[in-house]
């Protein structure tokens, strides 16, 4: 081959080379493009599990307390994560059962004192198979095993207590107790055979989610 088609070879794998080269770094770019999200630190499961509970003893509470005229909700000595939830959602059942809002301590004709005993959530676990084992490193550190489901249930529960005490305000004279109520929700996942898994719950109505799905498009 002459030097000058020789040349022209070369040239032309050059331009080939360099071609492929950045087809590369175009598809390793767009390969490892990410989005960023910010994780809250309590999850949305968790916090629906807490307020779906806390709407239940509510109404439960409401329905046993049976109030009615001017009242006035007192929960100064309710504190904790979800309590100003579960402090609304008892106004929101009274409003429903026939008792009307006052502002004021004052303008009332009834006090209805809050008191929440439980406002959490528990969780129960069980598994036929091998669980994950964790492994100490030489170096530091350690590693895990993946674990081995031939049947797990993940059971995790939302739990309130909540109770109410009715006064007149003038006399203070009880008016009516609730005693405790409560109110339960659940979510549950299963695994079957490594590979088959779904969950079961009792937090969203039929037919909340959009249809079609986000991820179904």
């Amino acid at each position: 081959m002459s030097k000058p088609a020789m040349d022209r070879a070369w040239h032309h794998l050059y331009r080939n080379a360099t071609s492929l080269i950045f087809a590369a770094a175009g598809f390793c770019l767009a390969g490892c493009s990410s989005v960023q999200v910010t994780t809250p630190a309590r999850s949305a499961t968790e916090q629906l599990l807490i307020s779906t509970a806390a709407d239940q003893a509510a109404e439960r509470l409401a329905g046993r307390l049976a109030v009615k005229g001017s009242v006035y909700v007192d929960a100064s000595g309710v504190e904790g994560y979800d309590t100003k939830y579960a402090v609304f959602a008892v106004r929101d059942a009274l409003l429903r059962h026939g008792a009307a809002m006052a502002q004021t301590r004052d303008a009332a004709a009834t006090v209805v004192e809050l008191r929440v005993g439980a406002l959490s959530v528990d969780s129960e676990r069980s598994l036929l198979g091998i669980p994950s084992i964790d492994i100490p490193m030489p170096v530091g550190g350690s590693s895990s095993t993946p674990e081995i489901s031939l049947f797990k249930k993940e059971l995790t529960q939302g739990v309130a207590k909540i109770a109410a005490t009715a006064y007149d305000k003038n006399s203070g004279e009880l008016v009516s107790s609730s005693g405790p109520q409560y109110g339960f929700s659940n979510r549950a996942e299963w695994v079957l055979l490594l590979m088959l898994s779904w969950d079961t719950n009792d937090l969203l109505p039929p037919d909340t989610r959009p249809d079609p799905k986000p991820w179904d498009n």
